[in-house]
C-alpha cells in the first residue's frame, strides 16, 4: 500500500506538492480548531456549573468577580451583565450587554474555520491545474512521437495527469468535512451560550420582581 501511495504521488508530477502542502496545512487548522472547541465547550460547562448556585444565592458580586477571573467564554457573558446590572437593573440594558460580550467571543470560536472551505477549493483547483497543463505536455509530446507509440503514450500520459485531478479531490474532500463539523460545533456552543445567557438572565428578573413585590409588601404593612 505504501508503495502504491508513493508511485502514485510521484506520477502526479509537480503539482502534487503544492496539493499535499494545502492538505497538511488545512489538516493542522482542522485539528487546532477541533480540540480549541472541545476545550471551549467542556470549560463553558464547568463554568456555568460553578456560577448558577451564585445565581441562586442573589450572590452577584460573587458571580462577577468569578466571570473577571474566568477565562470561559460564557463568563464573559455573564459578566458583561452583572457588570451592566451594577449600573442599570432594565432587562434590555442588560441584555446588549451580554448579547455585546457574546459578540466579543464568537469571532474566537469561529477563527480560522473558514478557511477549510478555501483550502478544499484550492486544492481542488490545483488538481486540475495540473491536469491540464500534464495533458498539454502530454499532446506536445504525441505530436512527435512516432505514430505506432501514440496511442500507449497518450493513455500513459493522461493516466498520469489525471493523478493529481484525483489527489486535489482526495484532499479536498475532508476538508469540506472537517468545515461542515466544526461548523457544527461552534453553532452548538454560540447556541449554548446564548441559552446560558438568557437563562441568566430570566433568573435575574425573576429574583428582581421577587424583591420589588417583598419590599412593597413590606411598605404596604
Amino acid at each position: 500500500m505504501f508503495d502504491v501511495i508513493v508511485r502514485f504521488f510521484q506520477e502526479g508530477g509537480a503539482f502534487m506538492f503544492p496539493i499535499a502542502i494545502v492538505l497538511a496545512l488545512g489538516l493542522a487548522i482542522a485539528i487546532e480548531r477541533y480540540l480549541f472547541l472541545s476545550m471551549a465547550k467542556r470549560v463553558n460547562k464547568k463554568a456555568f456549573a460553578q456560577m448558577e448556585p451564585l445565581l441562586n444565592n442573589n450572590d452577584y458580586a460573587g458571580v462577577l468577580s468569578f466571570a473577571s477571573s474566568d477565562t470561559a467564554p460564557i463568563s464573559r457573558i455573564i459578566g458583561a451583565g452583572m457588570a451592566r446590572l451594577n449600573h442599570s437593573q432594565r432587562r434590555e440594558d442588560i441584555e446588549y450587554a451580554m448579547e455585546e460580550g457574546l459578540m466579543e467571543t464568537t469571532p474566537r470560536l469561529e477563527k480560522r474555520t473558514a478557511y477549510l472551505a478555501t483550502l478544499a477549493n484550492i486544492s481542488t483547483l490545483l488538481g486540475l491545474l495540473g491536469t491540464i497543463i500534464g495533458l498539454i505536455a502530454a499532446f506536445s509530446a504525441v505530436a512527435t512521437a512516432d505514430p505506432s507509440e501514440k496511442a500507449s503514450l497518450l493513455s500513459q500520459s493522461i493516466s498520469v495527469a489525471m493523478n493529481t485531478t484525483a489527489f486535489g479531490l482526495i484532499a479536498a474532500i475532508p476538508l469540506l468535512a472537517f468545515h461542515s463539523v466544526l461548523q457544527t460545533k461552534t453553532t452548538e456552543i454560540i447556541d449554548s451560550m446564548e441559552m446560558a445567557g438568557v437563562k441568566c438572565l430570566n433568573l435575574l428578573i425573576a429574583r428582581q420582581a421577587l424583591s420589588t413585590h417583598s419590599r412593597q409588601s413590606d411598605r404596604a404593612e
